[in-house]
């Protein structure tokens, strides 16, 4: 028991809690302190190396952890002489991080970035904000929460993570408005009220934490007031699973994506087409995505850059533009970005095949002849056109060369997919003689069979 160690302040961040969060965080606490395994478990105390996270989290995590613990000053009490956290200390550091407003987050946040006080390096926010992603990774693989999605079925997410952290990190502004980029950025000084802005402007910040936290350390996991960003901060997969597939993209990336889709549809992802399963061909590529609902197109060029677009509705093989400004293109390598709509022209997406008059091929962006990015109906090529920029998503070149060589092809469809094309490869007799169907519906005879279709089974692929 701690007694009268009980300061006010602990008392006001404990009352910040409902009462099972209260009993999630005693209980986190020691079973923190009791599997330390030191002598200091016995008072109440958690000492710095504690077997329990060592799975949970990575060290590096762990350590700065620990640190945003040490730096919460209790008072009447010499700060730096103990290696151990005092319970006050760790209910404080939740509350502030889970709980807290922007001034209370970013005290914290600074002493995770760097033990000692005052401003610190770009290349120390660096090392933190890739420390976060990969903790992020590795604590929704360690809990399973991938769904769907594995370490297997997806590219080497150590690139993701370096990826994600420069796109992050390309948001980091001094007080003038100054970017500062690549080696500059590494050893440009920033204070607290610089990063403070930062981590209110990008809230995959203070998402990762609380998810790493929540998480990793099982505190407040299931509770209503676990916010939805962590719920989708990855989609639910569908149709990659035992196919000995591996995605063009990496975790980092397909969490980021994510986070730019309308929210209605961030909670699945459906696997329609992969030029490495169904072929290499553009008949097939529209044969599996045309009226799928709003989907991810990813392409990998043979210079190895990945990059694609999100098309806001089904695509329509039809000579017209279709879609609205919700559409985006996005590069995932060398760099991860998404590219929105610039309000210039309604030229978002494009699908055309077998025209005699009108250029065949998938596009996003720009305009004939001059797409953002544009698949060849003749399946093998395409280009990414942009001098200096595209006109529709103010997006740069996303492939190596303007005119490119297509290794892959891969089509996700995202949300549910519209009922009526949501049972593929299983159809009845009605879909198969449309004039059946039709002939029933002028004698005003409902379809029977439309209720008894099989329910499709997750990864239940039958192409």
């Amino acid at each position: 028991k701690m007694g009268n160690a009980e300061s006010n302040a602990y008392r006001n961040h404990l009352s910040r809690f409902l009462p099972e969060e209260q009993s999630d965080i005693d209980g986190m606490f020691d079973t923190l302190a009791g599997s330390s395994g030191s002598a200091g478990a016995k008072n109440g105390k958690a000492t710095k190396k504690t077997a329990y996270t060592r799975e949970l989290l990575p060290e590096q995590m762990t350590l700065r952890l620990y640190n945003g613990m040490k730096s919460i000053d209790l008072p009447g009490k010499s700060s730096g002489l103990s290696e151990q956290i005092a319970k006050e200390q760790f209910v404080i550091f939740m509350s502030n991080l889970l709980k807290g407003n922007a001034d209370e987050k970013i005290t914290i946040i600074m002493r995770m970035i760097s033990k000692a006080e005052g401003p610190v390096k770009g290349k120390q926010i660096q090392e933190f904000t890739e420390d976060l992603i990969m903790s992020v990774v590795h604590v929704l693989s360690y809990r399973k929460e991938l769904k769907g999605w594995n370490l297997e079925n997806t590219r080497d997410s150590a690139s993701g993570v370096k990826a994600l952290a420069s796109q992050l990190l390309s948001e980091l502004k001094l007080a003038d408005g100054t970017k500062p980029a690549g080696p500059q950025l590494m050893e440009t000084v920033f204070d607290q009220s610089v990063i403070e802005d930062w981590v209110y402007r990008v809230p995959q910040i203070s998402i990762f934490l609380s998810a790493i936290i929540r998480q990793g350390l099982h505190v407040l996991h299931s509770l209503p007031d676990q916010t939805k960003d962590i719920v989708n901060l990855v989609p639910s997969s569908k149709g990659i699973k035992g196919r000995g597939l591996v995605s063009l993209l990496d975790i980092p990336s397909i969490i980021y994506i994510n986070s730019h889709l309308p929210a209605e549809v961030q909670h699945k992802w459906q696997l329609l087409f992969s030029s490495r399963l169904h072929g290499e061909s553009f008949s097939q590529l529209c044969a599996h995505i045309v009226k799928k609902g709003p989907c991810l197109v990813i392409l990998k060029d043979l210079d190895g850059y990945i990059f694609g677009g999100f098309a806001s509705h089904s695509w329509e093989v039809k000579p017209q533009f279709q879609g609205d400004n919700r559409c985006f293109l996005f590069s995932v390598l060398p760099s991860l970005a998404v590219y929105t709509c610039t309000g210039y022209n309604d030229h978002y997406m494009y699908l055309n095949h077998g025209q005699q008059t009108m250029p065949n091929g998938l596009g996003m962006g720009g305009q004939h002849g001059y797409f953002g990015l544009w698949i060849d109906s003749d399946y093998g090529k395409g280009h990414s056109k942009a001098k200096p920029r595209c006109t529709t998503y103010n997006s740069p070149q996303l492939s190596a060369k303007e005119d490119f060589a297509l290794d892959a092809v891969e089509v996700w469809a995202v949300g549910d997919i519209p009922e009526s094309t949501g049972t593929k490869g299983k159809k009845s007799i009605l879909d198969v003689d449309p004039e059946a169907q039709a002939f029933l519906e002028m004698a005003g005879k409902t379809r029977q069979s439309e209720g008894l279709r099989e329910p499709v089974e997750e990864d239940d692929d039958d192409d």
